[in-house]
């Protein structure tokens, strides 16, 4: 018979080891601090040996700690392994996608039912937390991801390339005759809280006029965001092609000058490379190719 600590002691060292404080420990496990400092001082008694070195501000793993922290942690990965194996066992027709938020509502979103036509026995679960991983504790399948293609340890598949072209709405063209950028209000995409993506300098210089100055404007953390804004008369935006025809075939949206520009980022599917891929990732991989014929 194993003589081991009470496992909830070991769950319980186990997140203080992630998070390195009693107070976050206790936030994720919906306990006390005192709960969990007391848990962990049960396991140090029954173990004889000193864990965890309490700072005032944040706890230190002692070399014992460290080493216990890491077999806990291979030990609850492997058994939530096998837990998530057995429950997909019964649910081999859910299909768990992962995808960026415009390319969910502009590409996805409008041929899902192309999907579950050609895929009638999948049911289909998409999120878009760009958070949600292919890690091995993760429930999804697969996921497309926008960026270089440089994922490691994943496999990587290109679907479809950034084409960018401007659009705003038709009324602001309508005029006819040369139109001139200095009188639109521009739309920029944050690639982060103090740095746009480069797409708008990019358009301009292949039009010939990158001498534009486009400092102001608006800017939004979502190109979603920004083709909406398009839509509503807020000024002009540069779009991959393929977010935006549905809006320009409706008379939503229209091309300000005819240049288009390739973006140097891609849309991906992106799978786990360590294992065989799975019969419903295979045909969704399948669907997503037909699908994409003509536009990569």
């Amino acid at each position: 018979m194993r003589r081991l600590p009470a496992l909830t002691a070991m769950k319980v060292f186990e997140v203080v080891g992630q998070t390195r404080s009693f107070t976050r420990a206790a936030e994720r496990l919906n306990l006390t601090q005192s709960a969990v400092s007391r848990q962990v001082r049960n396991l140090e008694d029954q173990l004889g040996e000193r864990l965890v070195i309490r700072h005032h501000h944040h706890l230190e793993l002692t070399p014992s700690g460290a080493e216990l922290y890491a077999s806990l942690q291979n030990a609850f990965h492997a058994v939530e392994l096998t837990v998530r194996n057995i429950v997909e066992k019964s649910n081999r027709h859910r299909l768990r996608i992962n995808v960026p938020p415009t390319f969910a509502k502009r590409w996805l979103l409008p041929r899902l039912g192309s999907l579950r036509a050609a895929l009638p026995d999948l049911d289909i679960s998409i999120t878009t937390d760009a958070a949600d991983s292919l890690t091995d504790r993760s429930l999804l399948d697969c996921a497309i991801r926008f960026g270089d293609g440089e994922w490691p340890m994943l496999s990587c598949t290109r679907l479809l390339t950034e084409r960018h072209i401007a659009v705003c709405a038709p009324y602001l063209i309508e005029e006819g005759g040369p139109i001139d950028l200095s009188r639109f209000t521009f739309l920029h995409v944050l690639a982060s809280a103090d740095q746009r993506y480069l797409t708008w300098q990019r358009w301009l210089d292949a039009a010939g006029l990158g001498q534009t100055d486009t400092r102001g404007g608006m800017e939004f953390d979502l190109l979603d965001l920004v083709i909406e804004a398009a839509c509503n008369g807020l000024g002009v935006a540069v779009a991959d092609r393929a977010m935006v025809a549905p809006l320009m075939a409706s008379g939503q949206l229209a091309q300000v000058l005819d240049v288009e520009v390739e973006g140097h980022e891609a849309y991906w599917l992106v799978t786990r490379a360590d294992t065989q891929e799975p019969p419903k990732v295979k045909a969704f991989r399948g669907w997503l190719q037909a699908e994409l014929k003509g536009e990569i």
